[in-house]
């Protein structure tokens, strides 16, 4: 039988599908069946040795193109700058290395969630196993605490409930049964005569058959989407190889060019085939992978001190463009944590403050604070609510903060009343529990019955408001017991239907005073002729941060999308209070995704603000198909079901503190304090990492374009080569390091976060910075060899002090460029120029280098280069000023003409 179809069967017909009985399995037919089904294990897909790791980073078409520059330079004897490409690529590869070791750890953490152990029925005899060797048509026994070790259908029960946010996204123990549900096609979360493996049992006890294990199960099938889920290439890595390209393509044509229209214009063969390999491998910034690495790591520093961890670092980037959050609502978006919000009682509704589990808050009535034990009939409904409880808060002095041991409703109920100063300890002094009548599906309700100091019992009771109701006769008003009339019946309902349209979950209360325990124990049932307290409204509230971050998203032009496995009303009342539901947005559901193909679903994607009760399959076509529609997705969960659509997705992000290590492993960012404003940090970080890679391209390109163009138009009028092979290289070295890395930590613009995402499909010269490399490459080249020009003219037998000084020219040129480079859109004058102390540093580190290869004898003689007077740094400096301040008068004067025509 199809595993998803166990829940149509009624238990008989599940025993004798799978040949199995009550009194279990013997030990040959268990044997039989590992044979045949394997061991209930979360499989491993084969890893690559390390060394393929390793070698499989040299297979990059950039790292290609080095090794290849690499040999030129070691065949040409510059071993020195051989060993510098070398030392880059082999830091690059071991960067890569150790991420790839650390990448898959989501089938080690699937392991941690199944069961170790396993209590079975086998030949009549209850026997505990590990959970490894059950096999399908074994008989379980669950009880509360346990962890549910394999995919189960469920037999026997008794208030029988089980946590499955992890699984299915909902945010309440699921009650369940033992009865047939019919339709096939019913979601997880609806499937409650079922149970699922790595799901733990919060109440009650239960029988129930072995009906999937290992891989077969729901956690197995997540496990495969995990494996086989597709990691995606980043819009930094498309962009980057589109680059490498690019500079190979055009580099490899010019230089040929040059050295041919040399060798015409009558230089030595082998002098000119040594100057156009040593200008091929100064037009190929050997050093722009490093760079970019560099520039990502200290973002990613930047980013761990605004607690967010990247696992991977080009997903800084990525965020940067990020046009869709995908956002889970269950710990994500919400705290996870059930919060009483409401309250009816004594005919009167009191809003109550305070988050969470903590024991602090206020009671608010008209708009006044209140204190509850001067309403009789608050004081009682709070008291009750802590007596008719088996949860337990517990402060954690790890994370500083609440959190429930049990049940979270009555967690949630124990909260509220210690925000009225009611303990349970205090209580329980008081009144002695001394007997209880179990939560039961059937009757929805818990009982409990206690006693006072002068040896009096009363019987507290709650549960679901409208089967509540049907069993009292009074309710509680002004502090007495007064008949319950139709009138005041109709008014608890319209209240109760009040809250719930408002996606609370509502808690019925009330009492009786009973004469003692065994009369009590005669009754056939003693929940009657009950006393109507009042009702309790609760919901897992939004945190409070989310509502700031997504009005921030919405201003950076990103679009948040809620995707869970929770029910549409609670869905759709969180996605309005936070401005995630728009005005014509759509709310769609599993069961609607079912019946969508994936086309259909992409053509509506984009007016789907809400998805409810979606299974991980959902998730993952949910992100494809925005995928399709050319958005770039980021997707944030924290459980189980989570994992393969944060894998699946542009950039995967899941929460430190709340997520499950599934969801950590298969994540690229991690927010180490669970708080959805901290993407908006993270977005803004990944946008200006963004532009200073945009920057430091735009500044090492056109820099080596103004090498290209003092070499090529020197070569095409037969001048005498103005810059030597070594000088090409030491350009490279002294312009292309610090300084570039200094631009790869500039802080951001100011205006970033006001700007929509960039196109994903955008060339990393789009938006001007094509032209400007351009542009100013020609400038530098025009100047340098003017410099040039005009010191060999005026004496060609000064021909080594020419290519002093076009040397020195260029570097200035490059250097003076660099603060230009700064801002995207503005000159060197937008910025404060000593905005970035890196920056100055690396320039003047710059400058002392090229001065000790003009001045220092030793390294006159490496580099051909001649003593140069201060007239000769006049010249230098004016010419290498020229490119940057002339197209900054250029920018300028256009402002003034657009603001003229403006007006």
């Amino acid at each position: 039988m199809n595993q998803a179809e166990w829940h149509t069967q009624s238990p008989r017909d599940c025993l004798q599908l799978l040949e199995t009985s009550p009194s279990g399995l013997g030990a040959d037919e268990v044997q039989a069946r590992l044979v045949t089904f394997g061991e209930n294990r979360i499989e491993d897909t084969s890893q690559a040795a390390w060394y393929t790791l390793f070698f499989n980073q040299f297979r990059d078409f950039m790292v290609i193109v080095l090794l290849a520059a690499t040999l030129i330079s070691g065949l040409l004897g510059e071993f020195i700058d051989a060993i510098t490409i070398i030392a880059i690529i082999i830091v690059n590869a071991l960067l890569g290395f150790f991420q790839e070791l650390r990448a898959e750890k989501s089938l080690a953490s699937l392991k941690q969630l199944t069961a170790p152990v396993a209590h079975v029925i086998r030949n009549t005899e209850r026997v505990t196993v590990p959970a490894a060797q059950l096999v399908p048509g074994d008989i379980v026994l669950l009880e509360s605490g346990d962890r549910i070790p394999a995919d189960v259908r469920l037999l026997a029960l008794q208030g029988f409930e089980t946590e499955e946010s992890s699984l299915t996204g909902e945010s309440l123990p699921i009650s369940k049964h033992a009865d047939i549900i019919p339709d096939p096609l019913a979601p997880l979360g609806d499937r409650k005569n079922m149970g699922y493996m790595g799901t733990s049992v919060t109440r009650g006890k239960a029988q129930a058959v072995v009906v999937a294990t290992g891989m077969n199960t729901e956690m197995g099938k997540i496990a495969n989407l995990i494996q086989t889920a597709e990691d995606t290439e980043t819009p930094l890595q498309r962009r980057l190889d589109q680059l490498g390209k690019i500079l190979v393509y055009i580099s490899l044509g010019i230089t040929a060019v040059v050295v041919l229209a040399g060798i015409l214009h009558g230089q030595h063969v082998f002098h000119m085939f040594m100057a156009g390999v040593s200008l091929a491998v100064a037009a190929i910034p050997e050093g722009l992978p490093a760079i970019v690495t560099i520039a990502l790591a200290i973002g990613v520093q930047r980013m761990i001190k605004r607690k967010a961890i990247v696992r991977k670092l080009p997903s800084v980037e990525t965020l940067g463009c990020a046009t869709v959050i995908c956002s889970d609502k269950t710990g994500t978006l919400t705290q996870n944590k059930m919060t009483v919000q409401e309250i009816w009682a004594g005919g009167k509704t009191y809003h109550v403050t305070g988050q969470g589990y903590r024991p602090e808050g206020e009671f608010i009535f008209n708009g006044s604070g209140v204190r509850p034990e001067k309403r009789p009939e608050l004081a009682r409904l709070l008291q009750i609510s802590a007596l008719c409880n088996n949860a337990e808060l517990v402060f954690d002095e790890n994370i500083k903060d609440w959190h429930c041991h049990g049940d979270p409703t009555e967690g949630a109920l124990l909260a509220v009343a210690a925000k009225a100063g009611y303990s349970l300890a205090d209580i329980a002094q008081q009144l002695q529990r001394v007997e209880e009548i179990p939560f039961d599906s059937n009757r929805k309700m818990m009982t409990v019955i206690v006693r006072d100091a002068s040896g009096r019992h009363t019987l507290l009771t709650k549960g679901a408001p409208d089967v509540l109701l049907e069993r009292c006769t009074h309710i509680l008003l002004d502090g007495k017991s007064v008949p319950l009339t139709k009138a005041l019946r109709q008014q608890i309902l319209e209240v109760n239907h009040a809250l719930g349209s408002e996606a609370l979950r509502n808690i019925g209360v009330a009492y009786r005073e009973i004469r003692s325990l065994d009369s009590i124990k005669r009754m056939a049932d003693p929940e009657v002729q009950l006393t109507f307290v009042g009702l309790l409204g609760m919901i897992d509230p939004p945190r409070a941060e989310v509502f700031e971050a997504i009005h921030l998203c919405k201003n950076a032009g990103i679009r948040t999308v809620m995707i869970t496995g929770d029910h549409q009303v609670t869905a759709e009342a969180i996605a309005r209070q936070l401005g995630i539901m728009t005005a014509g947005g759509l709310t769609v559901t599993g069961a609607e995704l079912n019946n969508m193909t994936d086309k259909q679903l992409a053509k509506k994607a984009e007016s789907i603000c809400v998805f409810a009760r979606v299974s991980p399959e959902h998730k993952l076509r949910i992100v494809k198909a925005l995928q399709e529609n050319g958005q770039v997705v980021a997707m944030t969960g924290d459980g189980v079901n989570d994992a393969p659509a944060i894998q699946a997705a542009d950039i995967g992000i899941s929460m430190g503190q709340g997520g499950t290590d599934v969801a950590k492993d298969a994540s690229a960012l991690i927010l180490s304090d669970d708080n959805f404003a901290t993407i908006v940090a993270a977005i803004e970080e990944g946008r200006g990492i963004y532009d200073n890679i945009r920057k430091f391209v735009r500044y090492l390109l056109s820099s080596n374009v103004g090498e290209i163009i003092t070499m090529f138009v020197a070569t095409l009028f037969g001048f005498p080569l103005p810059l030597l092979p070594i000088q090409i290289l030491c350009v490279n070295l002294v312009t292309d390091g610090l300084p570039a890395i200094a631009l790869g930590v500039d802080p951001a613009e100011k205006d970033i976060m006001q700007r929509k995402p960039r196109n994903v499909k955008e060339s990393i010269f789009a938006r001007g910075v094509g032209t400007k490399i351009i542009t100013r490459g020609i400038f530098i080249g025009i100047c340098t060899l003017s410099v040039f020009w005009l010191t060999w003219h005026n004496d060609p037998s000064q021909l080594q002090k020419a290519q002093t000084m076009a040397f020195a020219t260029l570097v200035m040129c490059q250097l003076i460029q660099v603060f230009d480079c700064r801002s995207v859109e503005g000159g060197i004058f937008s910025r404060n120029i000593f905005g970035n102390v890196w920056l100055i540093a690396a320039v003047c580190s710059s400058i002392t280098f090229l001065l000790c290869a003009i001045y220092v004898p030793a390294l006159q003689i490496i580099f051909k280069s001649v003593p140069l007077h201060l007239f000769d740094w006049a010249v230098v400096l004016v010419a290498a000023a020229i490119p940057t301040f002339a197209l900054t008068v250029r920018r300028a004067g256009r402002r003034v003409t657009r603001a003229r025509l403006a007006r």
